[in-house]
């Protein structure tokens, strides 16, 4: 008869052990119900005997009597005290006392990558630390993001391309989104400030590689000058106009500028813009002055001077342009802001007097148009350029060529070149001045004597274009 009950006293303590008890003897089925706990002495029933041996813990199984770390699972490194790549998995404590420090993101990440970081010495507000996106968003962001607050604790985990890194766990944390600024290379790059200058004097590239972001602008300011046209060739020539003169201002920083700039800069993208800086006008062969190139940056173009006119054979009215030349007794005078834009890019120069005034008068500047010719054969100056400090300097450009005159027996005064690169007109003992080199001037016109005939004209002065962004 089988057994229903053991009596308590039955079995003597310690008589069955493991060799007592066939494999399998007791099954399920012969148990009513559950054992209590009291039944059992403790370590009885081995790990290995249930039919659940492990348990799961965020995703990783963990046999029974095994350990795990529970919370965040990342690998604390030494202290950082320079830039560096983070790997996903590791924490780090960063120390910023000697300067402020960038954290760069892995450039490959995957779902649930953790990178954690902790402010070491509580210097992030002085010396902020910088976590770079290396090409994943932030927050759903495509912006670094900058950590200000001292004693900042974080935790990022990577979620997905849309949403990138996100912060799961923070502390003393103000703000997580870094402003970004635009970063660019060509021309000569100064500082003022703030501010990026790109000077080119010569054609080369703006190539953008950053724009701004967050609070960061993403428009440039600009001076655009074409070059400058040349003085007119033989007889009493007229001097030449300034290169056009395009400018804005207002959108990178404090600084004064032109009457002429406009509040509207360029907003830029991420690419590569070509620069054109015109070349002033050659001496020609010709009896009128020759027109200066045009400077191009982007949607801006800046219409080259116009060459000044020649007195002694009749020829066609003084070139426009950006500032017209200027024209002398026997011809016209060309008008300025051609093609016509706003503000006005230049302005007309002047006629010279009619015969037996042997003079001419003064090509037009960005500023001011060039003056015209007085009695006593006095020839006309050329008109004012107009002064930016959109360099962190006030330099003044684009003045327009002086008017050439005849010189004794006849006797006369030639007109002075306008300030801001304005060659000055001559008589003929010598020829006229050359236009400011990279300030866009107008050439100033040459003279003649009774024994001299004919001195070549000058050549316009070559243009310039400057660039200005906010970097930080």
């Amino acid at each position: 008869m089988a057994l229903t009950k053991l009596p308590k006293n039955a079995i003597t303590d310690g008589s069955i052990d493991s060799d007592k008890i066939e494999d399998g003897t007791i099954q399920n089925q012969e148990l009513a119900g559950s054992l209590s706990e009291d039944k059992l002495a403790t370590g009885t029933i081995e790990n290995a005997s249930l039919s659940n041996s492990t348990i799961t813990i965020n995703g990783t199984s963990i046999s029974l009597g095994g350990s795990s770390s529970v919370g965040v699972d990342v690998n604390w490194q030494s202290v950082q005290t320079s830039g560096f790549t983070a790997v996903a998995g590791n924490g780090y404590f960063v120390d910023t006392t000697s300067g402020a420090i960038t954290v760069t993101l892995p450039a490959s990440a995957s779902l649930g990558d953790q990178i954690a970081i902790k402010d070491y010495a509580g210097t992030f507000a002085s010396n902020n630390l910088t976590i770079g996106r290396n090409g994943h968003n932030i927050q759903g962001v495509a912006n670094d993001s900058l950590i200000s607050t001292n004693r900042a604790s974080l935790l990022l985990v990577y979620v997905d391309s849309t949403k990138g890194w996100i912060y799961a766990e923070e502390s003393n944390v103000a703000d997580l989104e870094a402003t970004a600024f635009i970063s660019a290379t060509g021309g000569t790059v100064t500082t003022s400030g703030d501010y990026k200058i790109h000077t080119f004097t010569g054609d080369g590239c703006f190539v953008v590689s950053q724009t701004g972001g967050g609070a960061g602008p993403s428009v440039v300011d600009y001076m655009v000058v074409a070059g400058g046209g040349s003085g007119g060739n033989g007889g009493m020539k007229g001097g030449g106009g300034a290169g056009g003169y395009r400018e804005s201002s207002g959108n990178s920083g404090p600084y004064t500028a032109s009457p002429l700039a406009t509040p509207t800069g360029i907003t830029v993208s991420a690419t590569t813009y070509p620069v054109t800086v015109g070349g002033g006008g050659a001496i020609s062969p010709s009896p009128q002055g020759v027109q200066g190139s045009n400077s191009i940056f982007s949607t801006i173009t800046s219409a080259g001077g116009g060459g000044g006119a020649n007195g002694c054979n009749p020829a066609p009215p003084a070139a426009s342009g950006g500032s017209g030349g200027a024209g002398t007794f026997s011809t016209a005078s060309g008008s300025g802001n051609t093609p016509p834009v706003s503000p006005p890019q230049g302005n007309p120069g002047t006629p010279g007097l009619a015969y037996p005034q042997y003079s001419s008068g003064g090509g037009g500047g960005a500023g001011a148009a060039g003056s015209p010719a007085s009695p006593g054969n006095v020839s006309g100056p050329g008109g004012a350029g107009t002064t930016s400090s959109i360099n962190g300097s006030p330099v003044t450009r684009a003045g327009g060529g002086g008017g050439g005159v005849y010189a004794p027996p006849v006797g006369g005064t030639p007109g002075s070149g306008g300030p801001g690169g304005g060659g000055n007109g001559a008589n003929g003992t010598v020829k006229g001045g050359d236009g400011g080199a990279n300030a866009g001037g107008g050439g100033g016109g040459s003279g003649s004597t009774p024994t001299v005939i004919q001195f070549n004209g000058s050549s316009g002065g070559k243009g310039i274009v400057i660039i200005r962004y906010k970097f930080q």
